[in-house]
């Protein structure tokens, strides 16, 4: 545990927090005013890799770096969030009108009409529940499984939270750029924001958390995204998640200072009364003297969650080695960092 000056209070609530996170390994990570406090524990023994210096799958909290990826293409003029889809990949005999109505805004946002997933995987996920239907679905399944797709809603005008959007979005930035997406991302936002520990990819023995079932023993196999890398594929350490937060909270001494302002916007909102509020990549809920924004992601045996209060200058991670609701990863994770909002740093 690494304790801010002055930070005993704060050290205790974490470790507080760690026991009620039902999982094999857990970290919990808070900065305030860039004063790191970072506790950990769980159920199974410690790894001989300290579990805050392992690195760890972030499932959709991947999506804020790809959402944070395309914000600085469209600071640069690279792209625009109005691009039709179509026109940042190569030429698709499209099956449905509504399909080349799709913006890149839409697909960032899930408002794009297209499924969770493509209805072929959701075949692989009933027949063989116990395997990744991510592995080996590379990009040009993905395309032609979009150019057959017909969106269930026409473009813009619903939300519905979707892994095909950007897994598509991450293709059409590959193509208009020239580049890999993970090779991209990375010269582009990891490079520069200093998330020397943050990866697309699995790393040696011993630097990669191992994620296990609900169960919380039977160990499970490092996820493999395929085309989908952009949707789930960012693995990070506990400390580069902080500094990715610590960029986010102090956007204007930060590189990609305008591309972090710009995905901190409110563009949407949605459900009961609208009461949802969404940016370019962040959910957004009311707390004390402003915003708090936040996302949450799982992988098959892995689940985390990151959020940051702007107003306060506070951010939280929190990564277990366990999926499921009945860890209470997410949950302890959102109350802790609402209450911290609304406490003097």
């Amino acid at each position: 545990m690494r304790t801010a000056p002055g930070g005993p209070a704060l050290a205790d609530r974490l470790a507080e927090a760690v026991h009620r996170i039902d999982a094999p390994d857990v970290v919990l990570a808070v900065t305030r005013q860039r004063h790191r406090t970072v506790a950990d524990g769980g159920t199974a023994l410690a790894p001989p890799t300290p579990r805050p210096a392992l690195r760890y799958e972030l499932g959709s909290l991947s999506k804020t770096f790809t959402m944070l990826l395309l914000a600085d293409l469209v600071v640069d003029g690279t792209l625009s969030l109005d691009d039709p889809l179509t026109a940042r990949l190569p030429r698709l005999p499209l099956r449905h009108p509504r399909s080349g109505r799709i913006t890149l805004r839409h697909l960032a946002t899930h408002t794009s009409g297209l499924p969770r997933v493509p209805t072929d995987m959701l075949f692989g996920a009933l027949v063989r529940p116990y395997e990744n239907s991510y592995a080996g679905y590379d990009t040009e399944r993905l395309l032609a499984t979009f150019a057959r797709t017909r969106p269930r809603h026409r473009p813009g005008t619903r939300w519905h939270y979707s892994n095909f959007g950007p897994a598509l979005l991450g293709t059409a930035i590959g193509h208009t750029t020239g580049t890999d997406y993970a090779d991209l991302l990375t010269a582009r936002v990891l490079k520069p924001l200093g998330l020397t520990g943050t990866t697309l990819a699995p790393g040696t023995t011993g630097t990669d958390a191992i994620g296990h079932r609900t169960n919380g023993i039977t160990p499970v196999r490092s996820t493999d995204m395929g085309a989908f890398a952009p949707s789930g594929a960012v693995r990070a350490t506990p400390d580069d998640l902080l500094t990715y937060l610590e960029a986010h909270l102090f956007p204007d001494d930060a590189p990609l200072a305008e591309a972090l302002r710009m995905v901190r916007v409110p563009l949407l909102r949605r459900g009961l009364q609208h009461r949802d509020t969404h940016t370019l990549t962040w959910y957004q809920h009311p707390a004390a003297r402003g915003p708090l924004l936040f996302h949450v992601g799982a992988t098959f045996g892995q689940q985390a969650f990151a959020g940051y209060h702007p107003a306060s200058g506070t951010g939280l991670v929190a990564l277990a080695t366990r999926r499921g609701r009945t860890c209470r990863l997410a949950a302890t994770a959102y109350e802790l960092l609402y209450a911290l909002a609304g406490e003097e740093g």
